[in-house]
């Protein structure tokens, strides 16, 4: 009997994987490791992590076995924006200070950051909002409305401050407005307006090393060893893996410790020392196949519900793409965003695979849905 259910187990994973998404995820990881493997010394972060990609492993086969259709139900939904806004709040009386932000809670030996579970309850709160006012969305209302919770979520993040994570949470909000069918007319709306906060927070809100930042961003040379010393370490790294690369292990910058976090903020720049050209490519062209597969998996979504979701994930992990290879290569402020799957960061990698477990358990009934029940979700009566 036991052998059976064993056999039944593996049927039901292997019918249920797309391995499209899966065998890239895990190579992003493989490949994180392999740049953080320190082959002389202390190997703090590669054990670590490898534990930790183990655990997220698990949590994704665990997760994927799940129905999600539970997620649609408004009470779910509501009590999963609570939750986050509890937790964002009581990090400003029970959160650890770390490279200046209040954003970890602390236990000892484990450490947990909030802010990576909670863009992926934005994602379900913004999947869920759009998916019943689909045919409406032409009404700027909605804009205001689901920006308001965005919102929420931002100036709880962006007051830690950790402007990193308060940027995805804005590029996720923005993202999931495009997909959701907005006229380009309240596009130039939304623009305008974020114009508007930008130079409010600028004027009233963002610290001076804050706003240093951004200077650098502008001109990462300005300022080579203060605030632009890390994008100006991290272009020398990028800039010295030339085509070939100097070899796995090889990288000067990052294992002599020149390039800052090469393990988390930077570990795309320690990657393309010692992997080169030819290595960030196919490095590229991983990640595009990723991206491609949870597309994919969302274009053939039940209902509207698990598009928007799937799509949500897909501008998740390309936003902390963008944002952390355009700091690596001197183009954007250094904000403290990682590599997805790539990055240190157990907190980062458990939350990312938990995203990939629920596309994964949205897969079995992706086909087994009624048409009615796409009607009732385009006129808003779920």
């Amino acid at each position: 009997m036991f052998d059976s259910f064993l056999f039944k187990k593996i049927d039901f994973i292997k019918a249920d994987i797309d391995w499209k998404i899966f065998l890239p995820a895990v190579f992003l990881c493989f490949v994180g490791l392999l740049t953080m493997k320190a082959f002389v010394g202390d190997d703090y972060f590669f054990i670590r992590q490898g534990i930790w990609l183990i655990i997220s492993i698990i949590v994704f086969i665990f997760v994927s076995s799940f129905d999600f259709r539970f997620l649609k139900k408004t009470s779910v939904v509501v009590s999963i924006f609570v939750l986050s806004f509890l937790l964002l709040l009581a990090l400003f009386v029970l959160g650890k200070v770390s490279k200046g932000a209040l954003s970890w809670f602390d236990f000892g030996v484990l450490s947990f950051q909030p802010s990576d579970p909670i863009k992926l309850a934005l994602i379900i709160l913004l999947a869920k909002y759009f998916s019943r006012r689909h045919i409406e969305i032409a009404n700027i209302r909605h804009i205001f409305v689901s920006g308001f919770y965005a919102f929420v979520i931002f100036a709880l993040v962006f007051l830690q401050p950790d402007f990193g994570s308060a940027l995805i949470v804005f590029m996720i909000w923005l993202g999931m407005i495009l997909v959701s069918g907005i006229s380009k007319k309240h596009l130039a709306y939304v623009f305008v307006i974020g114009a508007m906060v930008f130079t409010v927070l600028w004027g009233f809100v963002l610290q001076d090393y804050q706003k240093a930042r951004i200077k650098t961003f502008i001109n990462p040379l300005s300022d080579i060893r203060g605030s632009g010393y890390s994008a100006y370490q991290s272009t020398i790294a990028v800039g010295s893996g030339q085509v070939l690369g100097k070899g796995v292990g090889y990288g000067t910058q990052s294992k002599l410790k020149f390039l800052p976090e090469y393990h988390t903020d930077f570990i795309f720049a320690a990657f393309a020392e010692e992997w080169g050209f030819v290595g960030v490519t196919i490095l590229f062209a991983v990640f595009g196949l990723l991206i491609f597969g949870i597309i994919q998996n969302a274009y053939f979504g039940a209902t509207n519900f698990e598009i928007l979701f799937g799509l949500g994930v897909a501008i998740l992990f390309l936003s902390h793409f963008i944002v952390n290879v355009g700091m690596n290569i001197g183009l954007m402020p250094v904000t403290g965003i990682t590599f997805p799957f790539m990055s240190y960061g157990g907190t980062n990698l458990l939350a990312s695979f938990t995203a990939l477990g629920i596309l994964m358990g949205m897969r079995k009934y992706k086909k087994a849905v009624h048409r009615d029940s796409m009607n009732n979700e385009f006129l808003g009566l779920q």
